[in-house]
């Protein structure tokens, strides 16, 4: 008789597949619900059904957990295809509609937010959340960064703003005539 198994042994704990949907869910949900200041870490974890540590291990911060949370949220930019109006465009109305979803708008007020005091966090912002949009925007229409940035700027400013004075995302027909005003300027 062998002692032996050809099955691996699992390691303890729980199964760790899926974590990040499940506390990206959980982070999404919990600052909808509370806003961002309140979903701390400890309620994020508790809406989730898993220990604290477990998110500590992946993410050392509340703004690490936020900015992947975020990534994940929005995918990535919508840039194929089209001439550079129909790109602009549509990226305009991309983030206008991700922002809008469900704890997103207040997330990635919050974060940015956050960022303005902690120069940790605008790093993690700019490298991790920022740069690989404006890389794709930079290729897709061929303009230079100091162009691109101000386009995000532009954009994102306008509908954090929006979210920010209302507590609502901005309506199509603004989305629309944000589209109009913007464009004039890339031409």
């Amino acid at each position: 008789m062998s002692l032996t198994s050809s099955t691996p042994a699992r390691p303890p704990g729980r199964p760790r597949s899926g974590v990040n949907d499940v506390v990206f869910a959980a982070t999404l949900r919990t600052v909808c619900e509370l806003g961002y200041a309140r979903a701390t870490v400890e309620r994020i974890a508790a809406a989730a059904g898993i220990a604290k540590t477990t998110i500590y291990r992946r993410w050392p911060t509340k703004g690490a957990l936020i900015v992947d949370c975020l990534l994940d949220a929005f995918g990535p930019v919508p840039v194929k295809g089209g001439d550079r109006a129909e790109i602009m465009a549509s990226a305009i109305r991309w983030a206008a509609a991700k922002i809008g979803e469900p704890g997103v708008g207040d997330a990635f007020a919050g974060v940015f937010s956050d960022g303005v005091s902690d120069p940790g966090l605008r790093e993690i912002l700019s490298s991790r959340f920022q740069d690989p949009y404006r890389l794709a925007l930079q290729e897709a229409l061929g303009e230079p960064e100091h162009r691109v940035l101000f386009f995000i700027d532009v954009v994102v400013g306008t509908l954090l703003h929006r979210m920010g004075m209302t507590g609502e995302p901005m309506a199509d027909d603004d989305v629309d005539a944000l589209v109009e005003m913007v464009l004039p300027s890339f031409r």
